[in-house]
């Protein structure tokens, strides 16, 4: 997990480093290096939340329907909450992490 975090607002967060291109006014752009959840034991990249939840489901968390907003998944034999944006088109790597640290043994996050 490379990046640089970014105070803004009183707000921390890690911005995704994936290095510069050389622009043709000579300044820099930075490359956008999308990332992708991938279920280890079976390489399936996790493209919709009824795939996830179905992996999910299969190593013992459970949903939790209290937030309308969010997509919420708690696991009893830990503390531990995994909580996703309501849309898939709003789940970023932050999300992708928190989902692989919880489950270090099934979840991987590569670059496509």
């Amino acid at each position: 997990m490379s990046g640089v975090w970014v105070f803004k607002n009183g707000v921390v967060r890690l911005v995704d480093n994936a290095g510069c291109d050389k622009a043709t006014d000579g300044g820099h752009r930075s490359k956008l290096q999308r990332k992708a959840l991938v279920f280890s034991p079976t390489a399936e990249v996790m493209t919709s939340y009824a795939a996830l939840e179905q992996k999910l489901m299969t190593l013992g968390w459970e949903r939790y329907y209290d937030d309308p907003n969010m997509l919420q998944f708690h696991k009893r034999s830990t503390v531990h909450l995994i909580s996703l944006p309501k849309d898939f088109g709003k789940f970023k790597s932050m999300h992708m992490y928190d989902i692989v640290v919880k489950n270090r043994a099934h979840f991987e996050v590569r670059d496509t």
